[in-house]
């Protein structure tokens, strides 16, 4: 079975956004240049700032996609376009997590003593979220018989 791919940008772009506002805003954790440019000066912080919003634009880039994509496709049932949803966000935190934050250490989830530990969790989360989408999505589709 196959993710709409309304669906699943939708998802890349909600998971983008509830990271970027809970981790970098809200808790502080870290900020999407940090490891490469510690924000101890304000013109680094300022690069932080940028690389901040360069990130939440390209969140909204999905979201918008998400949403032209299905205003022009058919209909959605309700627990596949929340499944495949719940699915983009955990390839978001599958992707962004191996790329940002262990082949380029970009960042990290929480910086110090457990770092790799939280990384790790990020990208089970993911794993978890793509699971529990993927499994929505197919409980609907075999219910429906398509």
């Amino acid at each position: 079975m196959r993710l709409p791919a309304s669906s699943l940008l939708l998802g890349l772009g909600f998971g983008g956004f509830i990271d970027g506002i809970v981790a970098h805003q809200i808790l502080g954790w870290h900020h999407m240049l940090s490891s490469w440019y510690p924000p101890d000066t304000p013109e680094d912080l300022h690069l932080n700032m940028v690389g901040d919003g360069l990130f939440h634009l390209l969140c909204l880039i999905f979201v918008v996609i998400g949403v032209v994509l299905l205003n022009r496709g058919n209909r959605l049932p309700g627990p596949v376009l929340w499944g495949g949803a719940l699915a983009g966000w955990g390839v978001f935190n599958l992707v962004e997590g191996t790329v940002d934050h262990l082949i380029l250490g970009v960042h990290h989830v929480r910086p110090g003593a457990h770092q790799t530990a939280y990384d790790l969790g990020f990208l089970v989360l993911g794993a978890v979220l793509v699971a529990i989408g993927t499994l929505m999505a197919r409980k609907r589709e075999s219910l429906s018989g398509a």
